[in-house]
């Protein structure tokens, strides 16, 4: 892999994973259209896009550093029967990240094969969109008060939302968020919900994919140079994205940017047929 590709993919990676667009839908569809050639049907890309969450996640954790050891500390002392808030927030965090990596596991073959046709993803991709916009006209017409505190079996389907962000083209920040609208938060408690919630699950998948690439020198060295330029890049990411929200930026804007890119795609691809896969 060249050093230019190396860097145009993970800081791609880093931005996207956090922005509610899709990182996987970028990550196969931008490079088709620049003419930097993906094989999709290569055993070793799942892995390699994997291995770049590795950085995301240390850079969610380095940012949330705070949060989480108020977190962990919180959930311990639950165990010993000393509730609190940040006790409650860990064992949501915790029922959230079930439904996902457990169909994850259990679907993760089925869903490669959603990779090779470009067209699938770039339609994914505008189907995002709609759901980012009608997610924020939810939450503008809600008739009750956001709510400041998520019940567990809220926080159960906030996880099962991220099931639909497995589909390359789904984001999983964007449908977390528009879940969390769903059951009351506002943007700014959705958004760190989502962030949190993210964490561990892009974790657990670096983590598993990363000893199928120990075989080659070569994929490790460009997955850990790679990890640290995705982590770059998403740690700037969060600290915008977070701003974003607390000052009502709207999730509307990144679902019109989807269906936007999604339709030039599809365009894309039509005018190249052999591009899309």
């Amino acid at each position: 892999m060249s050093v230019f590709f190396l860097f145009f993919l993970s800081v791609l990676q880093g931005v996207t994973e956090l922005f509610p667009v899709s990182s996987l839908g970028h990550t196969l569809l931008v490079p088709a259209v620049f003419g930097m050639h993906i094989d999709e049907h290569t055993p070793q890309l799942l892995p390699f896009l994997v291995a770049l969450h590795l950085g995301t996640a240390i850079a969610l954790l380095i940012y949330f550093r705070e949060r989480w050891v108020a977190l962990l500390f919180g959930g311990l002392n639950s165990l010993r029967g000393r509730q609190s808030e940040d006790g409650h927030m860990a064992w949501a965090l915790v029922i959230g990240t079930i439904p996902a990596g457990l169909i994850g596991l259990l679907l993760e073959k089925r869903l490669e094969l959603l990779f090779h046709d470009l067209r699938i993803v770039a339609g994914a991709l505008m189907i995002n969109g709609v759901v980012l916009w009608f997610g924020e006209r939810l939450q503008r017409k809600r008739l009750y008060g956001s709510s400041q505190r998520l019940s567990l079996g809220q926080a159960a389907l906030v996880g099962i939302a991220q099931i639909g962000a497995l589909i390359p083209g789904f984001s999983r920040s964007g449908l977390t968020m528009v879940a969390g609208y769903g059951v009351g938060l506002n943007a700014e408690k959705a958004a760190e919900f989502s962030f949190l919630l993210g964490t561990p699950i892009i974790f657990a998948a670096g983590l598993l994919e990363l000893p199928k690439m120990l075989h080659s020198h070569g994929q490790l060295m460009d997955a850990l140079v790679g990890g640290v330029l995705t982590g770059i890049a998403a740690y700037l990411s969060i600290r915008f994205l977070m701003r974003y929200f607390e000052g009502r930026g709207r999730l509307a804007n990144f679902g019109i940017y989807c269906i936007l890119a999604g339709g030039f795609f599809l365009a894309w691809f039509a005018w190249h047929p052999g591009v899309s896969g």
